[in-house]
């Protein structure tokens, strides 16, 4: 355009990073000479991002183009600040082209917070999510599935975010077919065993022939919904059509939703039924510990990590940290991420309760962390 100003509206500093991947980075001297280039010939720029940031809660998105992949809670997005906002090469880099630029050196810029290595919490009680079922939550009775946005929920606003547990009586076992209609992923009980998982990739399941009726349980997970692309206006989630058991239909079903807002983590605080945590145990089921801090609380990583007693089980397969009743984020041993940024105004001085839901094989310690870890790390164009 003539005489118009030039400007590019959205230059990647990094790239996000989606569950199972790598830990993309951008070189940061292709990047300061990619700026460098676009300032002499006259035109403006926004770098996106500046300063990376963090997916707390449920609020990650995703990508669905040949398949479905959903971003880490993590968004540092290897930006010219870290999610915690620390200073990164690119940032020194930049600063010496601006400066350079203007023939003068720039103020110095602030100083950085230090962060905290706490060490180990030790979760010490939990409680099973078969258990907290029928004292916490009220299920929703439908001949049919019903999406979790289209629940009679929140005066009439359905469900956005979180779990969604579906609950149909069954007689033998068999083949257990999706047809796609599992939004993101589903963990599958028959009563409390653990069957397999179907999402968009497994779309059938055997089921164990049994003697007399069973419950047969999906515990469905929204994953994260596409924030751009052609697949907008296909975000329903839970479960959006009918799952057949051999050729016939499931139906009947008590809905449980699974939001884990605030008041739901503050009913859990409050309920009976928490014991301590055995050798071994397979969840879905939450836990929870301490975490105390003598002096004023700074900004820390939770890294969940296998157990270091011999002969432990793994643990810490896949779930959510809540801290004081704040959801952190989720977690997945699949990577790339490897520890969750927890800033400090989450925290209080004294005694902090942390609470992580876990769906499969839990450990019993985390471990605080004034470093963080996003995993292996891939060089991108």
């Amino acid at each position: 355009q003539n005489n118009q100003p030039k400007m590019v509206m959205e230059y990647w500093t990094g790239w996000f990073d989606n569950w199972g991947g790598p830990h993309y980075v951008f070189d940061a001297d292709e990047m300061v000479n990619t700026v460098a280039s676009i300032l002499k010939l006259g035109a403006s720029i926004n770098l996106y991002m500046f300063h990376g940031g963090t997916n707390f809660g449920f609020m990650n998105g995703a990508l669905h183009s040949d398949e479905y992949k959903a971003d880490v809670t993590s968004y540092d997005y290897d930006a010219v600040l870290t999610e915690a906002g620390d200073y990164t090469s690119k940032f020194f880099k930049l600063r010496q082209l601006f400066s350079t630029i203007i023939g003068q050196p720039l103020p110095l810029p602030p100083m950085i917070e230090s962060k905290a290595s706490y060490g180990a919490i030790l979760l010490h009680q939990y409680i099973s999510l078969w258990d907290v079922l029928p004292t916490l939550l009220k299920p929703i009775k439908s001949e049919f599935p019903i999406n979790m946005e289209n629940l009679q929920l929140n005066g009439s606003r359905g469900q956005q975010y979180g779990y969604v547990l579906y609950e149909a009586v069954i007689f033998g076992g068999g083949q257990l077919r999706s047809l796609g209609h599992v939004r993101d992923r589903a963990q599958v009980f028959v009563n409390t065993m653990y069957i397999g998982e179907l999402d968009y990739t497994t779309v059938e399941l055997s089921l164990p022939e049994g003697q007399g009726f069973r419950q047969l349980r999906l515990l469905v997970e929204n994953r994260g919904r596409v924030n751009y692309g052609l697949a907008l206006n296909e975000q329903r989630k839970g479960l959006i059509g009918d799952v057949f058991l051999n050729k016939t239909p499931l139906r009947n079903f008590k809905i449980y939703s699974l939001e884990m807002n605030p008041s739901f983590m503050e009913s859990l605080r409050h309920t009976t039924g928490w014991s301590s945590v055995p050798d071994y145990f397979v969840g879905p089921a939450f836990f929870r510990g301490r975490l105390w801090i003598e002096h004023q609380p700074q900004d820390t990583f939770l890294k969940l990590q296998a157990s270091l007693i011999f002969h432990s089980p793994p643990g810490w397969e896949k779930g959510v940290v809540f801290v004081n009743g704040r959801n952190l984020g989720r977690y997945w041993k699949i990577g790339p991420q490897e520890t969750l940024y927890l800033p400090a105004p989450w925290l209080w001085k004294g005694s902090n309760e942390i609470v992580i839901f876990e769906e499969h094989t839990a450990g019993r310690i985390i471990q605080s962390v004034d470093i963080p870890y996003l995993g292996r790390t891939q060089y991108v164009d």
